[in-house]
C-alpha cells in the first residue's frame, strides 16, 4: 500500500517521481537494435549502436560516477519574475519550473483528483513497468531530480584543455553510443554521432576526464535584454548573452582515444580553481560559472542545475538549456553562445545522417495573464514575465526513435486572423502545430515561411513527467 499524501503539493508529487535507473537499458535495446532501428534511419545498423571493443569500453568506464546527490541544503535560486521589471537583465538560471500558476508549472495533477478513492489507492505508474507507457520516467539517470523545487544534481567533472593545461568543469548529458549511456547513465542519441562537424575532439586521460583540444568559455559578461513593447515583447529591442564561448566552443565532443564517440560535455566553469567557485548550498557567483547552476560543490564533485518545462508529444518534460549557436539565443536561454554549435547542418530534421532534432517556439502565444493563464506560451510571454516560454520539442527517449539533444529551432506565429478568431492557444506536440501550419493558422515569423530558423539550442533531456 501506497503511503497517502496531500495531493496538492510538489512535495507530494515527488513521491510519483520513481523509476527504474533499467528503463533506459530496456529502451535503448528496443528502440536501436534489430529492424526497427534500421528503419528509423533508412539505411543499415547506425554504426552508434555497434557495440565497442572491450579494450575502448574501459577507458569510457573510468569516466563513469556515482549517482549525484546535493551536498547540502541548496537555498533555490531568488528571481523576480512576474514581479519586477528587472528580471531580464539579471544574471543566473531564472525561474525554476514550478511557477506559480498553470502556465508556468506544468507537473501533472495527481491521478486521485476527481475520483472517489484516495491517492493510497493508486499503484505504481505503469511507467515503471514499461517506460513508454504513462507515467514519469527520468531519463538522465546520473543525479537526482529535486521535483519540490525544479532541479538536477549530476556529477561534476574536472578536465583541462591540452597544451595550456588550463582547467575545464563540465558535465556530461548526452553520449552517441547506446552501451556507453547505458554503463554511464546518459542518455543515448544515435543522432549525436553525425554532429562531428561541430564537435571539438579530446582524450579520455587515466581517470576518465576529458582533455579538450580546444575551446573556452567567457563566464564574466552580463547577460541582459531589453523587450519590446507591451504585445510585442519579441523580438527585443537589444539582447547580451551572459556567457560567450571562442569560435572552437561546442559542448559537442568527438573522443579521439575511444572510438571517435561524441559526447554532450556542456562547459560549466573554466580556468578557475576549485575554491573560486565552492558555492554547495546556492548564492552562485554567476562571473565565474554557469548561468544554469543553482548550486556547485567542486570538492564533492556535483552541480544542481535548473529544469525549464516543455512538452513533447503532448507530454509535459523537464531539460536543460545549456548552449546556443546564436548570441540571442544565449540570452533568452540563460545560457552560453556556442560558435562552433553554427556548423551543426540544419533543416533536414529525420534524413539519414542528420544531428539534429526539432524544436518549436512560439514567438507570439497567449500571454495575457501571465501564469495565470493556463494557455501562456511563447517568447514573448517569457520577455512579459520572465517565466519560461513551454517550448515544444520532438522526439526524446520513450517516445520516440530520434532524440538528439541538438535542437534544430523552428520559430512559428499565430496569424491575427488566428488570433482574432480565438483560435490561438498552448500547443503542445509537434503534428499538432505542422497542422496547423498546414491550415494557415501558423507561420513563420513575421508571417514568413515555417521552417528552420537557423540556429539550434544544446538542451539535454532529463525527465518525463508523465
Amino acid at each position: 500500500m501506497l503511503k497517502e499524501v496531500d495531493s496538492n503539493t510538489p512535495a507530494s508529487a515527488a513521491a510519483r517521481f520513481k523509476a527504474s535507473p533499467a528503463t533506459l537499458v530496456a529502451l535503448g535495446s528496443l528502440l536501436f537494435t534489430g529492424t526497427l532501428g534500421r528503419i528509423a534511419f533508412g539505411q543499415s545498423e547506425p554504426s552508434a549502436t555497434a557495440p565497442l571493443s572491450a579494450e575502448t569500453m574501459a577507458v569510457h568506464l573510468k569516466g563513469k560516477r556515482q549517482v549525484a546527490t546535493p551536498a547540502g541544503n541548496i537555498e533555490p535560486a531568488v528571481t523576480s519574475a512576474g514581479v519586477s521589471s528587472t528580471f531580464n537583465s539579471e544574471q543566473g538560471p531564472g525561474p525554476g519550473p514550478i511557477g506559480p500558476g498553470p502556465g508556468c508549472n506544468l507537473f501533472p495533477a495527481p491521478a486521485a483528483v476527481g475520483a472517489a478513492v484516495p491517492l493510497s489507492y493508486f499503484g505504481p505508474s505503469p511507467s515503471t513497468v514499461n517506460p513508454s507507457l504513462v507515467g514519469p520516467v527520468q531519463l538522465l539517470n546520473t543525479g537526482t531530480v529535486d521535483a519540490a523545487h525544479g532541479t538536477v544534481t549530476i556529477p561534476l567533472y574536472k578536465g583541462s584543455l591540452n597544451g595550456t593545461k588550463k582547467t575545464v568543469w563540465y558535465i556530461l548529458t548526452d553520449v552517441s553510443n547506446q552501451g556507453v549511456a547505458q554503463e554511464l547513465g546518459l542518455n543515448f542519441s544515435a543522432k549525436l554521432g553525425f554532429a562531428s562537424n561541430a564537435a571539438r575532439t579530446g582524450n579520455l586521460d587515466s581517470n576518465g576526464n576529458i582533455v579538450f583540444d580546444k575551446g573556452s568559455v567567457d563566464f564574466t559578461p552580463q547577460r541582459n535584454i531589453v523587450p519590446g513593447p507591451a504585445g510585442q515583447e519579441f523580438p527585443p529591442k537589444s539582447s547580451a548573452p551572459g556567457a560567450i564561448g571562442d569560435k572552437d566552443y561546442s559542448p559537442y565532443v568527438s573522443i579521439t582515444n575511444a572510438g571517435g564517440v561524441i559526447y554532450n560535455a556542456p562547459m560549466i566553469a573554466f580556468n578557475v580553481d576549485a575554491s573560486q567557485i565552492n558555492f554547495p548550498n546556492g548564492h552562485v557567483d554567476y562571473s565565474k560559472v554557469h548561468d544554469q547552476v543553482v548550486a556547485i560543490d567542486p570538492y564533492n564533485m556535483t552541480v544542481t542545475l535548473n529544469l525549464i518545462n516543455g512538452f513533447s508529444f503532448g507530454r509535459p518534460v523537464w531539460y536543460l538549456s545549456t548552449e546556443a549557436s546564436i548570441p540571442l539565443a544565449a540570452a533568452i536561454e540563460h545560457n552560453t553562445y556556442a560558435p562552433l554549435m553554427d556548423k551543426l547542418v540544419l533543416g533536414n530534421d529525420d534524413s539519414f545522417a542528420s544531428p539534429i532534432e526539432r524544436i518549436f517556439i512560439a514567438t507570439n502565444g497567449a500571454e495575457s495573464g501571465q501564469c495565470d493563464n493556463p494557455l501562456r506560451q511563447g517568447l514573448s510571454a517569457d520577455l512579459a514575465d520572465g517565466f519560461r516560454p513551454n517550448n515544444v520539442l520532438g522526439g526524446i527517449p520513450t517516445i520516440a526513435l530520434d532524440y538528439s539533444p541538438a535542437w534544430d529551432a523552428q520559430l512559428f506565429e499565430w496569424t491575427s486572423q488566428a488570433i482574432d478568431k480565438g483560435f490561438r492557444g498552448q500547443v503542445r506536440e509537434e503534428f499538432q502545430i505542422l497542422t496547423f501550419v498546414q491550415d494557415g493558422l501558423i507561420t513563420g515569423p513575421g508571417g514568413g515561411t515555417f521552417g528552420s530558423s537557423g540556429f539550434s539550442i544544446n538542451c539535454p533531456i532529463v525527465q518525463r513527467l508523465d
